[in-house]
């Protein structure tokens, strides 16, 4: 499968061009923008009087557009398609239009700065100018070629690595750091873009990613992996913030936002004194500034928020007191006198409209304690995580839209809160959201009896396999009779234009279903003889029936809703359209097998069955928040279980259900994360515990640090894990260095498929023998990181026959070796 996806076209660039009405021309350097004075021309933007202001903030907002005009911008213009130029311009267009609608909104601290053409952490990295040697940058305000080659690798050097922010489905591109590494101003982008709001008539809040967690998110250059120390480089960043901070001040910034996400990690003392080194070392420079520490996505450690709270140079303080509900004791317990409370009470990373009676009972209770003037109504996040606007949504049900809020709503919904708190409570808006609420308690389609009965008996059994994976997969290689080292790859493979225009012309019943089934499975056969002529071992049949891998059996499964327009922003420019989980889920029929059986009636080779996890299916959904997730997961385990076993029953003797998200869903607090990993590897074994031993069951994982959970891993008793190893710098070997024995089957990828770049023979020939070093030879799998579906066949074909000429190559050695 591909666990992160989407495509473009000139049309679409150019429709995304017509659809936004602001313009602007900025320069060709990167982050560069002209001068404004003929935009204001164009556009001014009404400044509010000082009394419909309340105070109000968000932590960050969507980048990709409300029809994703900054994805087809991009993609146009990494294709050729389009000029930097016209990139530049749409991106100008969409900040203004986000900053007009905070405006209109009334949010008093509008963040700047959050947009990005890919990273928000690549942006720092950018701004500190710690690009790694092999860019051969000289030097002088960092340009796209040097940025995107960073981002995405080039025809001679691979991109950087690119991991999960924090537990979500974002990923960040991670700075590469030693001792070498050179630090110097190289991206004024916070800058110009204060200057651009400001010129627009909208005061910002620039917000940068913070020191510390810039370094903490951050790894090791190599050859100093275990050796350096990367809080040793802070005295040589904090110039560079010195720099950035004196320069928006002159622009005249009143508040600047640190993000500091990584306090709410379970730090030791020596992290927690780099706050307040760094923060001590700023002091100067942010004198006479407000400045603002933003955390996210958790509850702060006691330790952690009482260096937060004492640093002197702070002025207020961001807590997420939605995923972070204990926080709130911390602050009873104790808050700064004179500093701000910036409330995230709003949830910036789900779809659930806000229960703002209860939201606005926890603000005055807090208000109580830090001032009337002192209290400012927030996100819990970034909005980054959520959907734009439900206004793009004509077609979703409209009892559950009732129910919903994305981000523009969710910006809204923080202004009610603001304004109620200041005694100009909208009683209808109010009342509004309590009847939603209401309806969504007690409509009917949530609840299905029987579904909560199955699942509730699951927990009564570990759903353990009878016979163990050593016994399992002598069986199974009796049956497929596999090479050593055989070859596979992960599921998808390019999705073109075509696959998706019979797919959208499908679905809107312009084409009918024999044209539709004919037309797909072409496409199959395609699939199936190419992977037969590069001579593959184990096929699959390419998912061209498929938008997404989540998405796809949502669509399939009872209490899913879907939304047009609903995307997220993954990793540069692609997006996720996730779907919304609302009631018990279950299998109304079969969803797979009639494609599976298609295909593998076209090979005598095997042919794997594809699903998707459960926890996986959870992770990459907006779920309900009215039960426990663990018992969703375990409503979609049985579904995928029921799924598993009329595949084994078709004759599909290889299934892979892929869990690429499970290390994603790992809470972020370690107390927390025995009880999640019991739960979501549990309901893994669920899926495929009634199969024969002779069914060999695949799963995969990407984009994410393994080896703190390698054991929770080896506990899912899959008997074969392909899991991403190439973009990471192969750190996933580094754990059966240091003894850990794993007796199933396993594929650590081999080349990155997030990169155009194609490797060589030698190059993979190279991380074969790598892997061999620390794996047994009759367990190595040989597989690329991911799915295909984001590349195109020009890019696939070679570095495919690469991949399996490697393969050939190292048997042929292991033979003569003997």
């Amino acid at each position: 499968m591909h666990c992160l996806r989407s495509t473009t076209s000139q049309l679409a660039i150019n429709r995304s061009l017509k659809h936004l009405s602001l313009r602007a021309r900025p320069s060709l350097l990167f982050f560069s923008i002209s001068s404004t004075k003929r935009r204001t021309s164009l556009l001014s933007f009404p400044v509010l009087p000082p009394q419909s202001i309340m105070a109000s903030h968000t932590v960050g907002y969507p980048r990709m557009g409300p029809k994703r005009e900054l994805k087809f911008a991009l993609e146009s213009f990494w294709d050729g398609k389009s000029s930097a130029e016209d990139l530049q311009k749409v991106s100008a267009d969409l900040r203004a239009s986000i900053w007009k609608q905070m405006a209109d909104a009334g949010i008093k601290y509008i963040p700047s700065n959050t947009f990005s053409y890919y990273d928000q952490m690549l942006d720092t990295t950018a701004m500190l100018g710690a690009v790694p040697s092999r860019y051969n940058w000289t030097g002088g305000e960092i340009g796209f070629d040097t940025y995107f080659s960073m981002a995405r690798g080039n025809a001679t050097v691979p991109a950087m690595e690119m991991t999960k922010w924090f537990d979500t489905n974002y990923h960040f591109i991670v700075p590469e750091l030693g001792p070498e590494t050179k630090f110097t101003y190289a991206s004024h982008k916070a800058v110009n873009e204060y200057k651009e709001a400001k010129a627009l008539g909208v005061g910002t809040v620039p917000v940068l990613i913070g020191p510390v967690s810039y370094l903490l998110l951050s790894k090791p250059a190599k050859g100093v992996e275990k050796t350096f120390s990367l809080l040793s480089l802070l005295d040589k960043i904090i110039p560079v913030y010195k720099e950035v901070v004196t320069e928006l001040k002159a622009a005249g910034a009143s508040w600047i936002q640190f993000d500091e996400p990584t306090l709410v990690l379970d730090l030791d003392s020596h992290k927690l004194e780099a706050f307040t080194k760094a923060y001590s070392a700023l002091e100067s420079s942010v004198s006479g500034l407000n400045v603002l520490i933003e955390t996210y996505f958790a509850d702060v450690p006691a330790d952690a928020y009482k260096t937060l709270t004492s640093l002197k140079a702070v002025t207020g303080f961001g807590f997420d007191l939605v995923r972070g509900a204990k926080t709130i004791d911390l602050i009873k317990g104790g808050f700064p006198s004179g500093k701000y409370l910036f409330a995230g009470v709003i949830d910036g990373r789900n779809i659930w409209a806000d229960n703002l009676a209860a939201s606005l009972s926890t603000l005055q209770a807090l208000e109580g304690i830090v001032g009337k003037d002192k209290l400012v109504v927030s996100s819990s996040c970034s909005l980054l995580h959520t959907a734009v606007d439900l206004v793009n949504e004509p077609k979703l049900d409209r009892e559950i839209k009732s129910w919903l809020a994305f981000a523009a709503q969710k910006v809204v919904e923080v202004n009610a809160l603001a304004k109620a708190l200041a005694g100009q409570k909208d009683e209808a808006f109010f009342s509004a959201n309590a009847a939603a609420l209401a309806s969504r308690k007690s409509s009917p389609r949530v609840t299905n009896a029987a579904v909560q009965k199955a699942a509730a008996a699951l927990r009564g059994s570990d759903h353990r396999r009878a016979t163990n994976v050593s016994g399992r997969l002598d069986a199974q290689q009796k049956k497929l009779n596999l090479p050593i080292l055989p070859t596979t790859t992960i599921g998808s493979f390019p999705q073109t234009i075509e696959l998706r225009k019979i797919r959208r012309e499908y679905k809107a019943k312009k084409v009918s279903e024999e044209e539709y089934v004919k037309t797909i499975k072409e496409e199959i056969s395609k699939v199936v003889k190419l992977q037969e002529e590069l001579d593959i071992d184990v096929l699959v049949h390419g998912e061209p029936e498929r938008n997404d891998m989540v998405e796809y059996f949502g669509e399939q499964l009872s209490g899913f809703a879907f939304t047009a327009n609903g995307w997220v922003q993954s990793y540069g420019s692609r997006c996720v359209k996730p779907p919304i989980i609302y009631g018990d889920v279950s299998r109304p029929k079969a969803m797979t097998v009639f494609w599976s059986s298609m295909a593998q009636s076209m090979t005598k080779r095997p042919m794997k069955g594809m699903l998707t996890g459960p926890v996986t299916i959870l992770n990459w959904s907006f779920v309900r928040n009215d039960q426990p997730r663990f018992e969703t997961t375990y409503q979609i385990a049985l579904a995928i279980k029921e799924e598993v076993e009329d595949l084994e029953k078709a004759g599909i003797s290889v299934i892979q259900i892929d869990e690429a998200a499970l290390r994603e869903g790992l809470p972020l607090r370690k107390s927390e994360q025995a009880f999640y990993l019991e739960w979501a590897v549990h309901s893994f074994r669920i899926t495929n515990c009634g199969v024969q031993d002779t069914t060999q069951i695949h799963t995969h994982m990407c984009y994410s640090h393994f080896n703190d959970i390698i054991h929770s891993i080896i506990d899912m008793d899959a008997d074969v894990i392909t899991i991403e190893n190439s973009r990471s710098d192969e750190k996933l070997l580094s754990v059966f260095r240091e003894g850990v024995k794993y007796g199933a089957g396993i594929g650590p990828g081999v080349y990155d498929i997030h990169s155009p770049r194609i490797p060589s023979m030698e190059e993979i020939a190279e991380r074969i023998n790598k892997m061999l070093a620390v794996l047994e030879t009759n367990i190595l799998w040989v597989n690329p990181d991911c799915g295909l579906k984001t590349r195109k066949y020009g890019e696939v074909k070679p570095a495919l026959t690469h991949m399996v000429n490697a393969a050939k190559l190292l048997r042929t050695q292991l033979a003569s070796a003997k």
